[in-house]
């Protein structure tokens, strides 16, 4: 059974930094890609980064400006989305998602495994 949990979610003034965690089991990191995606009142799922085994860490999104990042443990099967710099339009639902073993902004969200999602709130 793939399970996802997502924590390090919480309140942040404007311009600080957050770490997200992404504790994935019930797969291998070789055959699934783990992406980061966030949902805001209002507004449709974003995807933001992914990581597939055969092309790294891809952007899912342009609107980033290079302020979010995603690493990976494989050791500890887990996956880090470290954000800086954060704004208030950044608050959100952050959501790990594991899915085929490529990066396509085109994926449909059912073609995804999914996390119960994080609060993250960035206050001005």
């Amino acid at each position: 059974e793939v399970r996802l949990v997502e924590s390090g979610g919480g309140l942040v003034q404007a311009g600080g930094s957050l770490r997200l965690s992404c504790a994935a089991s019930g797969f291998s990191h070789d055959d699934y890609t783990t992406a980061w995606f966030r949902q805001a009142p209002g507004k449709e799922r974003e995807g933001l980064l992914c990581i597939s085994p055969s092309d790294g860490v891809k952007l899912l999104t342009d609107s980033l400006e290079g302020r979010f990042t995603l690493s990976s443990d494989n050791a500890k099967h887990t996956v880090y989305l470290q954000m800086n710099d954060l704004k208030p339009e950044d608050t959100a639902v952050y959501y790990c998602a594991a899915g085929p073993p490529y990066c396509s902004r085109q994926l449909a969200p059912a073609a995804y495994y999914w996390g119960q999602g994080t609060q993250v709130t960035v206050s001005s």
